[in-house]
């Protein structure tokens, strides 16, 4: 009996998460609008409801009341696997994110190491979908897609790794209480930051990243032949994961919910700005090259982060030593 009520208290936690989440996911769409709007000179969507507030609840209706066509040769079960399976990962990540003092469904010592695990799962939906649709411009995009996230989360892993070195624990909660401690992360590890900010554009296949789209090349990518239900179901997905990458940036560089006064209301508010900043570089800047793209990483970033590792362990050592691992 306490092991049902156990997992009914848990489910209960994980509801109230992703929820919020999901409302996020649909405003996030109108507001990217809106910005979008306002920065070409014109007003986005204002149509339904006052200043368009109710365009979400339209755009989910509309998407999820479309007849949902099945393209002909198909593999079924993969076809309909990956857009759930993307969604579920993009969702079962928010239980180890810790959004306020003493609210993480799993508070375990290998936080960040698991996020990073489970977000590199998301390559294999990518991939299924592109190659269940039998159609080659979903099998390109979503090769280019799981060799554009591969890519990126090498440099996404070994920036993760000088963040370990200056906190010292994988565990996301030490991490937001060492930067109370001490300062936020962003000041002594900027290039990181810079860094980790363009990977996760990179990550969550935004532009100028967004070769996976690439609409005059490949029609939609990855998920041309989905529609409806199927096709929403990815849409959620990336929003999600764009969501929570900021979320994930506010907290190993900002500091989470410190400040002068620390409240949880602070992570929201350094997340928003994060979020913000998503839509902003999608409005201000074209679309790179494939090749472009993959001599960002390879030439640039992979030597930077890993001089980066080097200086920081260096420095630590020269300061005072490395402070002890409590993961380990």
């Amino acid at each position: 009996m306490e092991n049902l009520v156990f997992l009914v208290y848990e489910l209960i936690k994980f509801i109230l998460v992703v929820v919020p989440v999901l409302i996020s996911v649909a405003y996030l769409t109108l507001a990217e609008r809106k910005i979008i709007g306002y920065s070409q000179s014109r007003k986005g969507p204002n149509v339904v409801g006052i200043y368009g507030i109710l365009q979400p609840l339209a755009d989910g209706l509309k998407l999820f009341s479309k007849e949902m066509i099945i393209p002909n040769h198909v593999s079924i079960f993969l076809y309909f696997f990956s857009p759930i399976l993307a969604l579920t990962l993009g969702l079962v990540v928010w239980g180890l994110m810790p959004l306020n003092f003493n609210s993480v469904m799993s508070d375990i010592d290998l936080g960040i190491l698991i996020i990073f695990a489970l977000s590199s799962v998301g390559v294999y939906a990518i991939l299924m979908s592109g190659w269940s649709s039998n159609s080659k411009y979903a099998f390109m995009g979503s090769l280019r897609a799981a060799a554009q996230m591969i890519s990126y989360e090498v440099s996404i892993g070994l920036i993760i790794i000088s963040v370990i070195l200056c906190a010292g624990s994988m565990n996301l909660m030490n991490i937001i209480n060492i930067q109370e401690q001490t300062t936020w992360f962003i000041f002594p590890l900027l290039p990181a930051a810079f860094m980790f900010f363009i990977s996760c554009l990179a990550e969550t296949n935004r532009a100028p990243f967004d070769l996976t789209e690439g609409e005059s090349e490949l029609v939609s990518g990855y998920n041309v032949e989905y529609s409806s239900m199927t096709f929403a179901l990815f849409f959620l997905a990336e929003y999600a994961h764009i969501i929570f990458m900021s979320f994930l940036f506010a907290l190993i560089f900002l500091g989470g919910w410190s400040f002068i006064i620390s409240y949880p209301f602070i992570f929201f508010i350094k997340s928003t700005f994060i979020v913000f900043l998503f839509v902003w570089v999608r409005t201000s800047f074209p679309r790179l090259r494939y090749d472009q793209l993959m001599a960002l990483l390879w030439k640039s970033y992979l030597p930077l982060s890993l001089s980066l590792i080097i200086l920081v362990n260096s420095l630590l050592w020269a300061i005072n030593g490395l402070p002890p691992l409590s993961c380990i």
